[in-house]
């Protein structure tokens, strides 16, 4: 990588509850859309770090029962997310910071195509990280 360059890399937890949803979050900034519990990895950061990080800021949960499931490159972004499957304890109450306006328990028909495969990847995971391009 050159020193000038934009190239980011994130964080992002698929957690699913125990009827087969995923949580989604609906951004404050940027398109408003809905994406999973994440961020960027800061420096000096590991991915796990940031995950455990990020999900603490944005949810008010520490996750657990952590597995990293995928890579994946979006050149829409030009950036690399390693995506984790982990859980929240099923009774905890979501706390949302300022970056979130709400967030949604939803089933995979609802998803955008990405969202879905990354779901899927995760949910399908056999010890061997998927890497994808986007």
């Amino acid at each position: 990588m050159a020193f000038n360059d934009t190239f980011r890399f994130g964080a992002h937890a698929i957690i699913l509850n125990p009827n087969g949803q995923v949580l989604l979050l609906k951004k404050t900034y940027g398109d408003k859309g809905w994406s999973f519990p994440s961020g960027s990895v800061e420096p000096g950061e590991t991915i796990h770090q940031a995950l455990y990080r990020e999900c603490l800021e944005e949810l008010g949960a520490e996750v657990r029962d952590v597995v990293l499931t995928g890579f994946y490159y979006h050149s829409k972004y030009n950036s690399q997310a390693a995506i984790f499957r982990c859980s929240i304890p099923e009774e905890m109450e979501i706390t949302l910071n300022y970056e979130h306006s709400e967030f949604r328990w939803m089933h995979l028909s609802e998803l955008s195509e990405t969202h879905r495969i990354r779901v899927l990847d995760a949910l399908e995971f056999n010890g061997q990280v998927t890497s994808r391009a986007f």
